[in-house]
């Protein structure tokens, strides 16, 4: 390991000083160079494209840079652009070690491409798009301007430089190899978000308030992640994962004392800013009301991309700088495991409207990731074990729920514009519209976790390796609530399938090539990944055998030479 990441720390000592400049490996750093520099483009093309123009070119612009990143990423796991893997390196550190790429970076980096893109096809669909999104973001809803606006057919197409930086801050999220680095890929992804929800069409005040209110909150649990930064950096002095690991090996851990309580209390700020993010218990509150005030592509896009973004960050943090403080830390995950797949699961049992049941089954979703996260320890085989089954819940889970609201966004209410979100509503379904029913049940029966979908792989993967570190409660509780979310999914399904549909029921409208294609995607892969799992499973980690030497013999141009560990190199 290089003497800048060899510094153990301490209480009061400061990170050694270099004078040299970052070395910054441009291959590696592409991914993320193609999304800023498209999202700066966009901005350009809302200031310069005539307005019947814009749509079209940034739909182009947009998802064709993501189709680049996501192509390099491809290159980057098989040895090209960068070659993080050189060697047999367990990956790169970049920019004085703040950026780290290795596999399970990739395989997050490309899930968040692969979501946004689908996302963006949800927010693209020619015959939806006039539906979703304000005519004018800043018009006073119903009002004058508003009116004039809508018709006029205008078309909100700043939603796609938004969701290029918001895309940005979450590639960079999970990769950050530092405090600070997170903390700014955390701004960069939330602040777009925020005003991506408040330009739902329909019940323009309804998304305003959730907007707010994801404002607020978001800002009080970036504050919270903020001080316990400055916490730990007071204990640590330093802000680098290594360092932080290094100086809890060096005080050594088990009793609470001196320093210590800082490190304590900086974990838990820290971990309220992280679990905020993905939504556990207590931090929850924001998902119902955000998740059916925002518009449904901007739900698909932070239901699924932000998810992934949001458990790589969280899984770093635990696993690289946290990792000696394992027996520390994890009984307030498995508390907070717990409430988040109990609470949820209770609380889901009684929602009406479709989307705030799926943002409940977001949270329920989160809680049994978190089993995975809790089995993190000393056993670096059952870290492994761990690290692979989160990763493949959350492209399995990001693959079913981008389509469960694709789905969402084709049924409205009858002599109106606005999304049918009544379960009642939706009786009947079955027998009006039997393939667009029939792919929510593939969703919903993935969601449940029946056999041959994705979501059995998923579960029992997090189960299995919460068993080996032997958290058997915590599965059992796990288990209890996987029936009861079962009960209302198919509470859902017995309503398409087995109940008359009411004269004023919904109308099903036609969905283009773009939303079909998503609904498509989603159940091909959520079929896919029921029944053959192992090819994912066998990309998400390194090669176990590879060696610290072959990393010193071979390291890549312009990065630190790093010690590789199991998952992560810091």
């Amino acid at each position: 390991m290089s003497s800048f990441l060899a510094s153990p720390g301490g209480i009061l000592a400061a990170p050694e000083v270099t004078e040299r400049a970052p070395d910054l490996n441009y291959g590696l750093l592409t991914p993320m160079i193609v999304i800023l520099m498209a999202g700066v483009l966009a901005v350009l093309v809302e200031a310069f494209v005539p307005r019947e123009r814009r749509r079209e070119v940034q739909v182009t612009l947009s998802l064709g840079a993501i189709g680049i990143a996501f192509v390099v990423i491809l290159g980057q796991a098989v040895g090209y652009f960068g070659a993080p893997f050189e060697g047999g390196a367990a990956g790169q550190l970049i920019a004085y070690a703040t950026v780290a790429i290795d596999r399970p970076t990739l395989f997050l980096q490309g899930a968040v491409l692969i979501m946004a893109f689908l996302s963006l096809l949800l927010m693209s669909g020619a015959r939806q798009v006039e539906h979703a999104f304000a005519a004018q973001a800043a018009a006073v809803p119903g009002g004058e301007e508003e009116r004039e606006h809508v018709l006029a057919g205008s078309r909100h197409t700043e939603v796609y430089p938004l969701v290029l930086f918001a895309v940005l801050g979450m590639m960079l999220f999970p990769a950050s190899n530092d405090f600070l680095t997170m903390f700014i890929a955390l701004e960069v992804l939330s602040l777009p978000l925020y005003l991506l929800c408040a330009l739902s069409r329909t019940r323009r005040l309804f998304s305003q308030e959730a907007a707010v209110k994801y404002f607020l909150l978001g800002a009080f649990a970036s504050a919270f992640f903020l001080f316990g930064i400055a916490m730990i950096f007071g204990y640590a002095g330093s802000v680098h994962f290594a360092d932080i690991s290094a100086a809890v090996d060096s005080h050594g851990t088990g009793l609470v004392t001196e320093g210590e309580t800082l490190l304590m209390m900086g974990i838990a700020l820290v971990a309220v800013g992280l679990l905020f993010k993905v939504g556990a218990v207590p931090f929850h509150n924001w998902k119902p009301d955000v998740y059916q005030g925002a518009p449904t592509p901007v739900t698909a896009l932070m239901a699924s991309a932000t998810l992934i973004a949001g458990f790589g960050a969280l899984l770093r943090v635990f696993a690289s700088a946290f990792d000696g403080m394992a027996w520390d830390w994890r009984p307030m995950l498995w508390i907070i495991a717990i409430l988040t797949m109990v609470v949820a699961s209770i609380i889901a049992v009684t929602q009406r409207d479709i989307k705030r049941l799926l943002a409940y089954s977001s949270v329920i979703h989160a809680g049994f990731i978190l089993t995975a996260v809790v089995a993190f320890g000393p056993d670096q085989a059952i870290n492994a074990s761990a690290l692979s089954a989160a990763l493949f819940y959350l492209g399995a889970y990001g693959f079913a729920t981008v389509g469960a609201f694709a789905v969402v966004t084709l049924v409205r209410v009858r002599g109106g514009d606005a999304e049918a979100g009544d379960l009642a509503a939706w009786a009947g379904l079955g027998r009006t519209a039997p393939w667009l029913a029939g792919a929510l049940t593939l969703f919903l029966l993935a969601f449940a976790g029946i056999p041959l979908t994705s979501g059995f792989i998923g579960k029992f993967a997090v189960f299995e390796a919460a068993m080996s570190a032997g958290a058997w409660p915590l599965v059992v509780i796990g288990v209890l609530a996987s029936a009861v979310t079962a009960y209302f999914y198919l509470r859902i399904v017995v309503l398409m399938y087995f109940q008359e549909a009411p004269e004023d029921g919904p109308r099903v409208v036609a969905p283009s090539w773009l939303t079909g294609s998503v609904i498509t995607v989603g159940a091909a892969a959520t079929i896919a990944l029921g029944v053959l799992p192992g090819p994912v499973f066998n990309t998400l980690l390194p090669d176990p055998d590879q060696s610290a030497e072959a990393v010193a013999e071979t390291p890549a141009p312009g990065t630190e030479q790093v010690e590789p560990v199991d998952m992560f190199v810091r």
